[in-house]
């Protein structure tokens, strides 16, 4: 039974990729996308790594496709005007694809595993302890300072993110604190003297 549910996950997050990439609608794409991350979240359970999957599950499908999915529902995005622009650039992804597929074939065939690389990949797990308790162990003990600058670096990223997307508009009105907090009361307000029965 456990043969068969690995290759029935296995089978689905494929196809589940697959399908994502080469889907025509933007909606369709996220629902491949979401079935993809369930199979993973499949695989991981077989694995023993229920913490991996829970996380996969609530991470991925509950926040991060579920956001991808309104976002590509509610805005009114020209998806045949951004194929069209992509289409320009299809020769040098296709290089690129091609160089990066050579590099991988490369790598895979002169890659040789000795027994010292395989005992340190199949770590023993310890008696008695669960494994969330030895990944939390492994991350905030052994790996902290790694985990930390991971932590950075996706930091930084999303900065970089946001730093490039932003656009400064001009026609809307801005809060401008400083602006605000060093202004001069004598120069802000101004007292008249207005008599009875007329206005200003």
């Amino acid at each position: 039974m456990s043969v068969f549910a690995f290759y029935l996950f296995a089978i689905c997050a494929l196809a589940g990729g697959l399908f994502t990439v080469i889907s025509r609608q933007p909606v369709h794409s996220v629902l491949w996308l979401i079935l993809a991350f369930l199979s993973s979240a499949g695989l991981f359970i077989l694995l023993g790594a229920e913490f991996v999957a829970m996380l996969l599950v609530i991470v991925y499908v509950g926040a991060v496709a579920v956001l991808f999915l309104f976002v590509v529902m509610m805005l009114d995005v020209d998806f045949a005007a951004l194929k069209a622009e992509m289409a320009k650039y299809m020769p040098l992804a296709l290089l690129i694809g091609v160089i990066i597929l050579m590099q991988f074939f490369l790598a895979f065939g002169a890659w040789q595993a000795n027994d010292v690389s395989r005992e340190l990949l199949a770590a023993p797990m310890p008696e008695n302890v669960h494994n969330t308790v030895a990944i939390s162990e492994l991350l905030y003990d052994k790996y902290f300072l790694l985990f930390q600058l991971a932590g950075l670096i996706l930091l930084v990223a999303m900065i970089g993110a946001i730093v490039l997307t932003i656009r400064h508009r001009k026609d809307i009105k801005r809060q401008n604190v400083l602006a605000q907090i060093y202004r001069d009361p004598a120069k802000a307000m101004e007292l008249r003297d207005v008599k009875p029965g007329q206005g200003l």
